[in-house]
């Protein structure tokens, strides 16, 4: 049997996104206790370490990326007279591999060479096992793996104070708290990932229809602001309109409140995920056997693989992992129909 190096420190290289960042909260939390001794450091993105700040066990250092050369000198100097045992570098993007230039450590383990892109190998020393067609969070856990942690069932300790839960609870009212309720998180990063507004005012009435109330969540950008209000505007009932009101912490404690989420493909997605909520996930524009809604595949709708296969005419399975199709209306394909039978199916197979 190969020994496991004794690690004393181990630093995390994922600086984005939302969702991703949960998805890898899973492995850092294994890797913990796992390597109960070792000191962890996670370099982590501005925004995404609002969401993660005070992660226990965990030192987050935050790289901004708007500071650009800036921000790597700052690096540089952060990390002055240290060196890690290893650095796992969970990002195969060029910044990421700029940022791991910058941080000292003997070892250097990335992507296998299916996975690596944008000069990727150029920053590690090592790689994890191959992981074809692997969901993302798949792909974190070859990272645990790499380091001789055994395979495990993902978890999260998500951090959040009693502040952050008031807050979240005083947001949605003793009216909403006494109740079931579905939260709509409708907005993606990208418009064309997202739903038509009627389509999800179509589900909030029939959602209302089953006794839930419904909450619509969402950050402060135009893009959220104007959907919100013109699903409010298609809708023939009440909806409580959170978006721009939440920071994350206070989201994921209202997404921990609610019976049941409705995304796109979207970070808030994956932190009703790990808060053990169960999520609804619409997806046309990427494999949602990749980037789902991890512990909640099975209650996503999609219409990317008829399109991946009329676009290219190959399955998905016979493209490189990860394609992403193109089109401005693909999501216009998801039916009203589609979602109502799925939050029906959900309501019945988790008894909400």
């Amino acid at each position: 049997m190969t020994s496991v190096p004794n690690y004393s420190s181990i630093c995390i290289l994922r600086l984005s996104a939302i969702g991703d960042v949960c998805h890898a909260v899973s492995a850092v939390q294994a890797i913990q206790q796992a390597h109960p001794n070792a000191k962890i450091t996670w370099v982590i993105g501005k925004i995404e370490a609002m969401l993660l700040a005070n992660l226990p066990g965990v030192e987050l250092v935050v790289f901004d990326k708007k500071q650009g050369k800036a921000a790597l000198k700052q690096l540089k100097q952060t990390f002055k007279g240290q060196q890690f045992d290893v650095l796992l570098n969970m990002q195969v993007a060029l910044r990421a591999g700029l940022v791991a230039r910058c941080i000292p450590a003997k070892v250097k383990i990335g992507f296998d060479w299916a996975h690596s892109k944008e000069l990727h190998s150029l920053f590690i020393n090592k790689r994890i096992a191959p992981a074809p067609q692997a969901h993302v969070l798949e792909g974190f856990k070859g990272f645990a793996r790499a380091i001789g942690v055994e395979d495990y069932q993902p978890s999260w300790a998500m951090p959040y104070t009693q502040q952050d839960q008031h807050v979240a609870d005083e947001l949605l009212t003793p009216e909403y708290l006494a109740n079931k309720f579905l939260v709509i998180s409708p907005a993606a990063s990208k418009a064309q990932r997202n739903w038509l507004p009627e389509r999800y005012a179509a589900i909030a009435d029939h959602a209302h229809q089953q006794g839930f109330k419904v909450v619509l969540t969402g950050g402060p950008t135009e893009l959220e602001i104007n959907l919100a209000k013109n699903i409010i505007q298609h809708s023939q009932q009440p909806i409580l309109n959170l978006v721009g009101k939440t920071k994350l912490k206070e989201l994921l404690c209202v997404l921990k409140r609610a019976s049941l989420v409705l995304a796109p493909d979207t970070g808030p997605a994956h932190m009703a995920v790990t808060v053990g909520t169960p999520v609804i996930g619409l997806y046309a524009h990427s494999n949602p056997a990749r980037t789902g809604p991890y512990l909640y595949q099975h209650y996503v709708v999609e219409v990317y693989h008829k399109n991946v296969l009329q676009q290219t005419g190959k399955t998905a399975a016979q493209l490189p992992w990860g394609t992403r199709i193109k089109g401005d209306d693909l999501m216009r394909q998801i039916t009203v129909a589609d979602v109502t039978a799925m939050f029906d199916h959900v309501v019945k197979s988790e008894s909400l």
